[in-house]
């Protein structure tokens, strides 16, 4: 594995958690009981939660009774998402690219973006295909994605933020291919660097990708309550697909 990805630093960083410390709690279980009333999964279903951060989705679907398992490439993540586990909540360290168990869950979820981080094309049909190896026969995959077309349009090039002190400058651009995010922060005289690198990856390209592994796509929804997608409108871009 490349050490070198920004994903890797930049998430283990304590200063993504101060950047992104305002995450919706309630909008993010929001979006849980809607999916379970809408997915009206059995009592024993088991769940993959792909780059689960700290847990926070994981730990709802758990508190609802299901199996959950997490999976994600930042130790720092998962040293808090593990303070919530139990018999049936399990946090490991792992590399969506790479095959983590074979036929065993009902439902894999990749929520908030929690892709297109990869340089290549070749990668990301890679992390899907390993996800999808993952299901169980008519197994689901849903994934959560940001809407590039709104996301583009409405990109705010510069802004600055004051966190517990520290001072971040955030400047984004879209470079044909990736949404770019760099970021300056100061604390206390100690400057550091970081950047988020987002593929802007359409509504063709994922189907494109479904069908290199096998999914059928089954709904797309817009946001949060499930709104049919409107690719100039949406919030977001989610996909409802199945083995």
């Amino acid at each position: 594995m490349n050490k070198r990805e920004w994903f890797g630093e930049w998430f283990n960083s304590p200063y993504y958690h101060v950047l992104y410390n305002e995450r919706d709690e309630r909008e993010a279980h929001q979006f849980i009981d809607n999916l379970i009333k809408k997915l009206k999964p059995k009592e024993d279903a088991h769940f993959l939660d792909v780059a689960c951060g700290r847990g926070r989705h994981a730990i709802y679907l758990n508190s609802k009774g299901f199996d959950v398992t997490g999976i994600d490439l930042s130790e720092q993540n998962l040293v808090t998402a593990r303070e919530s586990g139990n018999e049936r909540l399990h946090f490991y360290q792992h590399d969506m690219r790479e095959v983590f168990r074979e036929h065993y869950f009902d439902f894999a979820v990749n929520l908030f973006t929690s892709f297109g981080y990869f340089d290549s094309r070749e990668e990301d049909i890679k992390a899907i295909k390993a996800i999808t190896r993952g299901l169980k026969p008519g197994g689901y995959f849903l994934i959560d994605f940001l809407n590039p077309y709104v996301v583009i349009n409405d990109l705010v090039e510069a802004e600055t933020k004051i966190i517990d002190g520290i001072k971040f400058n955030i400047s984004r651009k879209f470079d044909g291919e990736f949404i770019l995010k760099d970021i300056v922060l100061n604390n206390r005289g100690d400057i550091q660097y970081f950047q988020e690198k987002v593929r802007a990856i359409r509504r063709v390209d994922f189907l494109d990708y479904f069908q290199e592994a096998g999914l059928k796509v089954k709904e797309i929804f817009g946001n949060y309550n499930l709104k049919k997608y409107k690719s100039e409108k949406s919030e977001r871009l989610i996909f409802l697909t199945q083995l």
